[in-house]
């Protein structure tokens, strides 16, 4: 009888002990998402590449927005330097009858002169895993596109890296220079935002891992 007394008690404190484990490894990994956001926010690669991945950002219209034409800027600036060969710009439209951003970002990298003939569009996907997975599919059986430069804001980097190595794309960083969410508030925000996505990522990568 008295082992039968202590039962519920013995599974209350394993409980217990499981949460404050569980509680643990979350805020571990929350402090890992936020260090790889921090890191990766300054990791510039200096080597060559077949083609710079845009990732998309908003469109005003037929204009790129503010934070869409400095990543379209910095690829620009890529392939002005021959670091790489090609341009691939992504991303869709949130509403019929409205150019997508990749279609807004060649036109302006066109204006720039960078040639029609260096520049990949992919112009379906709304979110950054849809960007690169999107991406894989157009460039199957381009045989010469096989390493790759990952253009966005920096505290966006992180997230994009981790997806695309878990797309086998071989894949290196290069944030924008600058960035409309790198003062104050807009920063903190943009910071938080991106270090809880990427610890949310974990969390997919987790349920991969076991199912």
């Amino acid at each position: 009888m008295p082992l039968l007394k202590n039962r519920p008690y013995r599974f209350f404190k394993s409980l217990r002990r499981g949460l404050y484990l569980s509680l643990l490894l979350s805020l571990g990994a929350f402090a890992y998402a936020c260090y790889s956001v921090y890191a990766y926010a300054d990791l510039d690669t200096d080597e060559p590449a077949d083609a710079a991945i845009v990732l998309g950002a908003a469109a005003w219209g037929d204009n790129p927005s503010p934070v869409f034409k400095e990543r379209i800027n910095h690829a620009i600036d890529l392939y002005h330097k021959k670091q790489v060969q090609m341009l691939i710009f992504t991303g869709g439209t949130p509403k019929v009858g409205f150019p997508t951003e990749a279609e807004v970002a060649k036109n302006y990298a066109v204006k720039k002169g960078v040639p029609k003939s260096d520049i990949i569009i992919e112009t379906n996907s709304r979110t950054t895993y849809q960007n690169l997975a999107f991406v894989q599919q157009e460039i199957r059986g381009i045989t010469h596109l096989n390493r790759f430069i990952l253009v966005s804001d920096p505290y966006h980097m992180a997230r994009a890296k981790l997806m695309a190595e878990d797309l086998n794309l071989d894949a290196q960083t290069s944030p924008t220079p600058t960035s409309r969410f790198s003062h104050g508030e807009k920063q903190a925000k943009f910071f938080l935002t991106e270090a809880l996505l990427t610890f949310a990522y974990y969390g997919v990568r987790l349920t991969h891992w076991f199912y």
